[in-house]
């Protein structure tokens, strides 16, 4: 008892000492301010508290889940619906179009027009095929204004054999061709008239021959025969011939050629003189082709060696034959160019080809051509939409121009009335731009345009001779529906210059006057229905414009031509 009255005094005391202590501190001299101190809070991830996905729950009514049972009553209900099994749905479908190999067109129109083509070709086995080609063109004229005759007729036969082999495929063919026209571009129609008929003719015989790796790839024959009524005659002979040559594990790629041509007029223009021309041409043109990337190079030249073998002269050309391509955006833009060169074998049968108004009395010499530089843009401007610009600069030495004949004077044959064409010689050169838009948007439209533009700078005479400063065309094709087709085209070419010479063979000093030709545009179309895969119908109209233009010097065409026909489709 005493110890714990001990202790308790103890701690009075002690009490006691401290609250004094205390009330003195309030004397003290330091000052009682409060001092915040503040700064930025930053969190910690032990500030971070997470919410328990399932909470634990004390409350004693929701600790047990009240158990629930469900039943359901299945009443039978009478039905008579059955259900229908499933079917793919049909999609209709065009017939395909049946191709046949063979056909024949027959159409009569106006001016006693008559229009027919056979086309022929048969497979006699699994490697060997047979055909053949017949066609004739012809027409009364009846052109308004001439007195003298005006018709035409050309009909043409072809056959050829043809067969395919593991290694090589060749194919022969020959064929015989028969024209006739007249000179009926008269200047005085006024004169009694005479027979100015003209005919031509021609044979011609070839094959060719392609191997499947091999060094020679190909190689092609051609002989012609061709001439006139005017005891004229031609004989050409073309032999080609293309192999690889490899050199340090590359492929040098070689064309040789050997062209003959010979022929003679039974006289001259002014004269009884024959005349008669001949050469030959051995070429030789190895190339290099270089590709990497999107860039396209082809490295050449082409050799030719001209034997002028009437006259007995020989000459040597080197011409350049490069060119190169470059994609500059895949298939939308390309750009392509080059300078190539060569020597072009004139003939009379080119010449009647494109001009069947010439006389037979022409002076035939091959045209050097020492370069022809190119270089143009081509590309797509969409899946259906294709363009192509272009430009050229060519260099010719003796190219041929067409130039209408003077009237000769007295005892004149039926071309000397001045209205024939001969052929005279120039040193040209020539610059065109040139430019073509292609539309196809399906097989059943297509579209195409075209147009270019010629300037010309000549060294002896005093003009271009019938060479146009704009040739332009256009041609559509569309097929309506299965049974409905149609079709049209225009062609425009641009002035040309002609010389005219009169009072050749009198007194007086002969007068040269140039003649400038109007431009003139044509616009034909035609109209077909397909009556079944086999037969349809046609109907044509040409120079619907009825442009009463001149193609030469005195030369006028027929005016609007109505023509119409059908065709037969058949296999053998």
């Amino acid at each position: 008892m005493q110890n714990k009255l001990k202790y308790i005094v103890l701690v009075i005391l002690t009490f006691n000492v401290t609250i004094t202590i205390a009330q003195e501190r309030e004397k003290d001299t330091i000052d009682t301010d409060v001092v915040n101190v503040v700064k930025p809070y930053t969190p910690t991830i032990s500030d971070a508290f997470k919410i328990k996905e399932t909470p634990s729950l004390n409350d004693s009514v929701t600790a047990k889940k009240k158990e629930i049972k469900y039943n359901i009553f299945s009443i039978p209900v009478a039905s008579t619906f059955t259900p229908a099994k499933g079917k793919a749905a049909n999609v209709d479908k065009e017939k395909p179009v049946k191709l046949f190999d063979n056909y024949a067109s027959l159409g009569v129109g106006t001016y006693t027009t008559i229009l027919g083509e056979v086309y022929l070709n048969h497979a006699l086995n699994s490697t060997e095929r047979v055909g053949g080609y017949f066609s004739h063109h012809s027409s009364a004229g009846e052109i308004d204004g001439v007195n003298f005759d005006n018709n035409f007729s050309e009909t043409g036969l072809n056959a050829h054999y043809s067969q395919k082999l593991n290694d090589y495929s060749w194919k022969v063919e020959g064929g015989f061709q028969l024209q006739t026209f007249n000179w009926y571009g008269v200047p005085d129609q006024s004169i009694p008239t005479f027979d100015v008929d003209h005919s031509f003719y021609a044979a011609n015989f070839g094959g060719q021959i392609n191997f499947e790796d091999a060094i020679i790839n190909k190689g092609s024959v051609l002989y012609r025969r061709f001439g006139d009524n005017q005891d004229s005659g031609e004989n050409r002979f073309v032999l080609k011939s293309e192999f690889d040559v490899p050199i340090n594990d590359e492929l040098i790629n070689t064309e040789v050629t050997i062209d003959y041509l010979g022929g003679s007029f039974d006289r001259a223009y002014f004269n009884t003189d024959e005349l008669n021309y001949s050469n030959i041409n051995f070429g030789l043109a190895p190339s290099y082709q270089m590709k990497q990337d999107d860039l396209t190079v082809s490295l050449g030249v082409n050799l030719v060696y001209l034997n002028d073998t009437e006259a007995s002269d020989g000459k040597f050309f080197i011409y350049p034959n490069v060119t190169a391509s470059y994609r500059l955006v895949d298939e939308l833009l390309i750009a392509y160019g080059g300078i190539e060169g060569g020597l072009i074998q004139n003939s009379y049968f080119d010449f009647a080809q494109e001009n069947p108004f010439v006389s037979p009395t022409l002076f035939i010499v091959p045209t050097d051509q020492a370069y022809n530089v190119s270089l143009g843009l081509k590309g797509k401007l969409s899946n259906s939409v294709s363009y192509d610009i272009s430009g050229h600069y060519l260099a010719d030495n003796n190219r041929a121009l067409f130039k209408s004949n003077p009237d000769a004077g007295l005892d004149r044959q039926a071309y000397q009335y001045g209205n024939s064409f001969g052929i005279t010689y120039d040193d040209v050169t020539t610059f065109s731009v040139a430019g073509a838009l292609n539309i196809d948007v399906n097989r059943n439209f297509k579209l195409g345009l075209k147009a270019e533009y010629f300037a010309y700078d000549t060294d002896n005479e005093a003009e271009p001779w019938n060479l146009p400063d704009i040739k332009a065309s256009a041609f559509l094709d569309y097929q309506i529906n299965r049974h409905w087709f149609a079709g049209a085209n225009l062609f425009f070419i641009g002035e040309r210059k002609d010389e005219f010479i009169t009072g050749v063979g009198t007194l007086t000093l002969p007068i040269a006057e140039t003649i400038t030709l109007d431009s003139y545009f044509d616009v034909n179309a035609h109209l077909g229905y397909r009556i079944n895969d086999q037969l349809s119908a046609f109907a044509k109209a040409n120079n619907i414009a009825n442009q009463d233009y001149n193609r030469w010097l005195n030369y006028p065409v027929q005016g609007i031509q109505f023509l119409a026909g059908a065709t037969y489709q058949f296999d053998f």
